[in-house]
Parts: C-alpha cells; structure tokens; sequence
C-alpha cells in the first residue's frame, strides 16, 4: 500500500471563529455529533481560533456543518473549508502532523480530568485577571490555565463540577464588566477526551509519571568504600556485641 493510499478516505475539515470559548464550545459540538478527531487550535493573531479536525470524508462533513450551525447561534463569523483527501505532504509541513503525534503520545495524565471547563473571554488583561481572582473567591473551582489570541482578547479557564462552574462563571462575568471589556462565556459540562487533551493547561496540573529507580547490586570494592566513608562514631553496635557500660 502506498502512502497516498493511506488518505484515500480521510478528510480536513477546518472552521475559524474569532473567540476561544467560541472555538471550544464549537469543537464540542462536532465531537459530540460526528465520529471526528480534534487535532487542535491554531492561532493567528487578531482573535482569530481556528478548530482542525480529522477523519472520515462524511464525518469531517458531517462536523463541520455541526460546527457551522454552531458558529451562527454565538453569532461568530466564520469561516470553513473541508479538504478531501488531503496529500501526506500537506499534513506533514501544516502543524497537524506534530499534533496528531502529540495525541497518540499524550501529555500525561491532567489532575483536572472528566472536570466541567468554564471559559470566560475578555478585551483587555486586567478584566481577565480581576474576573479570575473573583471567581476563584466565589466557588470551588480551579485556575486551569489562560489563553491569548491577540487583538486584546485573553481567556481564563476554570475547571470544576458543573454547578461550582456555572456560579463562578456568573460573578466572572460581573466583574469582567465592571473593570473592562466582557466578550464571550463558555460552559462545557462533560468534556470529552478528546478536547479535554487540547485545552490549554498549565504545567503544574499535568502528573508525569516518573520510572522506577533501578536498583543495582553494590560490587564488593564499592561497599567497602562506602564503609569507609561512615564515621565510626555513626555505625551502631550489632546485637550479638555486648555493650560495655561505663562504671561512671
């Protein structure tokens, strides 16, 4: 089999929107609906989210029009293409072939898994920061990560259960408009693997999972070097010794 018969039956399918809570939730959606893989985002400046997807010809169809649909009921601009059978080389050189690696290897188990994510979206740093500190005081969430994507616009991300999410999101989004810009709010209840493992997280949640130390025997010559480097006063009298107490 050759390599462009691998990419007989697969497809691209592309849809960029200009908000990161929008790109996620809509990403949502065409996992949800369709049998498609999330290669991930990419992100060109000007606040401008572009979701790629990955799979059948009639999946990736499939998803995108979900997607699309999607799109319109946040009220986003879009836009989208479907590339059918896509040459290896194109895969190769676009981003989407180092992600697709990075989701066969993983990037280790996340501590904030199978949690709810909340996205809240503002114009302007400070809001950001201000409206995540706020939510952090008013539920039991967590501070996942946060996101830029230019033109001003930064996401913060929260994970918890989906009742802790939903009153953080509301006293968020209270604050975002009282010290700035409000753009745009995204709750997902259930994310899937799939998405879970191309949100941004912060290096802190991910548990690598260290190997085992080895252990070797110790060769004679070394042990007699590490019982020299005892002091003596350190080593304590074997059992069958007897200890000779002093008559003072």
């Amino acid at each position: 089999m050759s390599l462009e018969d691998d990419f007989t039956d697969t497809a691209l399918g592309l849809i960029s929107v200009q908000s990161f809570p929008a790109i996620v939730g809509i990403a949502d959606h065409m996992l949800k609906g369709s049998g498609v893989t999330l290669v991930g985002y990419e992100k060109i400046g000007a606040g401008n989210c572009t979701a790629i997807v990955r799979g059948g010809i009639a999946e990736v169809r499939l998803a995108i029009a979900e997607g699309t649909d999607r799109a319109k009921q946040f009220g986003q601009n879009l836009s989208s293409v479907i590339i059918a059978r896509p040459m290896p080389n194109l895969e190769a050189v676009l981003p989407i072939g180092n992600r697709l690696a990075q989701l066969a290897t993983g990037r280790g188990h996340s501590l904030l898994s199978n949690q709810a994510v909340g996205l809240l979206e503002t114009r302007g740093f400070p809001a950001m920061v201000g409206a995540a500190d706020a939510m952090l005081k008013a539920a039991d969430v967590t501070l996942a990560a946060y996101e830029k994507i230019g033109a001003g616009l930064c996401t913060v991300i929260i994970r918890g259960t989906v009742a802790n999410v939903a009153v953080a999101l509301d006293v968020g989004m209270a604050e975002a408009e009282r010290i700035g810009e409000l753009h745009s709010v995204m709750l997902v209840p259930r994310p899937l693997e799939d998405l879970d493992q191309t949100l941004p997280l912060a290096s802190c949640w991910i548990e690598k999972l260290q190997p085992l130390p080895l252990l070797l025997p110790i060769k004679k010559d070394e042990r007699e070097l590490v019982e020299l480097s005892v002091p003596q006063e350190a080593i304590v009298p074997s059992i069958s010794e007897p200890m000779v107490q002093s008559p003072y």
